[in-house]
């Protein structure tokens, strides 16, 4: 039987409103394309003068910083629920609101270095946690937001939500 983490989740395994970012996720091997996209989105984030973290592409937008803090956060919320599903942790998870989240967090008062630091530290805490999961891990099931999901849809989203985001930097903040 093959590996299911070197298996493209099912649309049955996530919620719809997912499918925008697990579409962007052609690879199978879903750890070594989330390694690989972290060499990928460093390197254009360090490639970034310290001074365009607080750039808007528009007003009503959010600043360079808030985007990679926000891929942060999302990588942080749904790494914990890949854990929670992956060892069976009983009862539902509760849903985030972004922009309530964003109206709080400090990501525009620090630096760029720094949230590029953070989020290598986060990607590489994530990458543990799926290399070490069991066959089993990778299709069991949780409930977070009122859906459900598997561990293996979660890996999917976490790296698509990444390109999502790494391709409005580059386009709309260019």
């Amino acid at each position: 039987m093959p590996n299911p983490a070197q298996i493209r989740p099912d649309p049955s395994e996530y919620f719809s409103y997912y499918h925008k970012y697990v579409q962007l996720v052609p690879e199978n091997d879903i750890v070594r394309a989330m390694a690989d996209q972290m060499k990928l989105t460093l390197a254009y984030l360090r490639s970034l003068p310290a001074s365009a973290g607080n750039k808007r592409y528009a007003p009503d937008k959010w600043s360079i910083n808030e985007v990679v803090g926000h891929t942060i956060d999302i990588e942080r919320v749904f790494g914990q629920r890949a854990l929670f599903f992956a060892r069976k942790a009983p009862g539902p998870l509760p849903g985030i609101e972004q922009d309530d989240w964003m109206k709080v967090a400090t990501f525009g008062s620090r630096r760029l270095d720094d949230l590029a630091d953070e989020f290598e530290s986060v990607r590489e805490s994530t990458l543990f946690l799926f290399r070490h999961l069991d066959a089993e891990a990778w299709i069991r099931k949780g409930i977070a937001s009122e859906r459900e999901f598997t561990v293996r849809a979660i890996a999917y989203i976490i790296l698509g939500h990444e390109r999502h985001h790494l391709e409005i930097l580059k386009t709309r903040y260019a």
